[in-house]
């Protein structure tokens, strides 16, 4: 990810209001790309805003909160003008438009990221000074770079460079403004020891191996009762097997271009028999510190 400061000769970053009232509301639902964050967030979306009987549909997943990228939130913020082409000009406007969700009067704001926990072009990221708290969910990279590459079009190859490299980027298109990703490592180490707010690390294994404890812990986290029937008809409204349907059936808004289908097979260890052994073998070494922190070598 890009970290040298923006050229003089840019448009300078505007600075907040000295008297604005800050309201530390986000609560992040953050993770590298194709982690487990849409299952979190469908698994959220039931438990709060479901009914008794019927799913809340992967495409409307924006009722719990929308996503930081969201190119529609910039172009408000920006008296409806959004430039795709301008790299930098979304960073000049993310303060207001994270300050805008931050105040909006409620107590709690989910925000979904797949940006790094650093600095860009000058620009922090994630402001502890809007930060209630984060969920972060960890997959084995092995997996992630399987799922990264259907998604994105890439080969497993490409897939496994572009997740090891630091200056990784999701471009941006009429719908979503540039996400910096930086390399896996950097940034399950930025999330998981930020500073300024807490933060519930999840593991995509642990929530497959058993949900209802993953799902149960989360919610306690959040300072949610946990009503074990609301607990037990979410997990299964939010199944990998109900995500995946709700997609053949109605599509999916979030599936890349790229890809033929967003939910494809959601297992562990999908990565066996698909990536060669040197793949594999670049990414144990590159990532064998955070990797060994998570049980994944």
């Amino acid at each position: 990810m890009p970290r040298m400061p923006v050229k003089p000769s840019a448009r300078p970053i505007p600075q907040r209001p000295l008297k604005m009232t800050v309201r530390k509301s986000i609560v992040w639902l953050a993770s590298y790309p194709k982690s487990g964050n849409t299952w979190v967030r469908m698994f959220l979306a039931n438990y709060l805003l479901g009914s008794a009987d019927t799913p809340v549909s992967i495409n409307d997943a924006h009722r719990l909160g929308i996503g930081d990228s969201v190119s529609v939130a910039y172009r408000k913020a920006n008296q409806g003008r959004y430039d795709v082409e301008d790299r930098l000009g979304h960073l000049q406007l993310r303060d207001k438009v994270i300050r805008g969700v931050a105040s909006n009067g409620a107590d709690v704001n989910f925000m979904k990221t797949h940006n790094v926990n650093d600095v860009a072009f000058g620009t922090r990221l994630i402001d502890p000074a809007y930060s209630r708290a984060a969920v972060y969910i960890v997959r084995d990279p092995r997996d992630v770079t399987v799922s990264y590459a259907r998604h994105y079009g890439q080969t497993p190859s490409e897939a496994c460079r572009s997740i090891s490299d630091p200056n990784n980027t999701v471009m941006a298109d009429a719908t979503s403004v540039m996400q910096y990703l930086g390399d896996w490592s950097d940034h399950v180490r930025g999330w998981t020891r930020a500073r300024g707010f807490n933060v519930q690390t999840m593991r995509y294994e642990d929530m497959k191996a058993d949900p209802a404890q993953a799902f149960r812990q989360l919610l306690t986290f959040l300072g949610m009762p946990v009503d074990p029937s609301k607990l037990e008809r979410a997990i299964a409204f939010s199944s990998f097997d109900e995500l995946k349907k709700q997609e053949t059936t109605d599509g999916f808004i979030e599936r890349s271009p790229n890809a033929s289908q967003f939910f494809h097979t959601g297992k562990s260890r999908q990565w066996e028999g698909v990536l060669s052994d040197e793949d594999t073998a670049f990414l144990e070494n590159k990532h064998a510190q955070q990797m060994k922190r998570f049980g994944y070598l």
